[in-house]
């Protein structure tokens, strides 16, 4: 029996899930609201930040991509964020995002794709046992149908080998009633030749009896 076996459904389906669930993760979500004035810098560059909101004030420092900062006010094209160290700089709007840069993410993108493979890799065992034990059942029954084939081959022989006794027993038979017969013919034709005889001899010497009686 072939071994080759086709992929699970099941594992299929997880599959894509895994992959979706990357994609999802690795994206930003920049449609979503955020819940509270937590900020990131965005993933794309290192910041320069300024001393006010527009782009004519001094740059006093610089934001590193990724780094979380609190967002205090916006004005303008710029934001005004906390850093870190509590320091109050001024940024440009659109160098902020509202999710988690990628270093952030990575630790949680680890863990859902620790699980993930975790649990295809159960499904896999556990596919792969069902085709095991599969494979097993189909082995012991083909053992099965061997068996039964052979004992029918033996069967026929003994079959074919009485078929063929007994068409010489009935050869015989016939052989020995064509015999018998043939004896009964002989002993009947014997029985009436001997009467046939009898009939015409004794006549005859009860003829000769009478003659020779009337000499006397």
């Amino acid at each position: 029996m072939p071994d080759i076996q086709p992929a699970s459904p099941a594992l299929t389906a997880l599959r894509g899930g895994l992959i979706a669930a990357l994609i999802a993760l690795a994206a930003p979500a920049h449609a979503e609201e955020p819940a509270t004035d937590a900020r990131w810098v965005s993933d794309s560059l290192n910041t320069y930040v300024r001393s006010g909101p527009t782009d004519g004030h001094r740059i006093v420092g610089t934001l590193k991509s990724g780094q979380k900062v609190t967002l205090v006010t916006s004005q303008g094209n710029y934001s005004q964020v906390r850093g870190q160290s509590g320091d109050l700089v001024w940024i440009l709007t659109s160098d902020l995002q509202a999710v988690p840069g990628q270093s952030e993410r990575l630790p949680q993108l680890d863990a859902q794709v620790a699980e993930l493979s975790g649990q295809l890799k159960t499904i896999d065992d556990s596919w792969k046992n069902r085709v095991q034990g599969m494979q097993e059942t189909l082995d012991s029954r083909k053992a099965l149908i061997d068996e039964l084939e052979t004992r029918n081959k033996a069967l026929n022989e003994q079959l074919e080998q009485s078929q063929s006794s007994l068409r010489d027993t009935q050869a015989r038979l016939g052989d020995e009633n064509k015999q018998v017969m043939m004896r009964y013919m002989v002993y009947g034709g014997s029985i009436a030749g001997a009467g046939l005889l009898a009939g015409l001899i004794l006549p005859a010497l009860t003829r000769g009896r009478k003659r020779n009686d009337r000499w006397f």
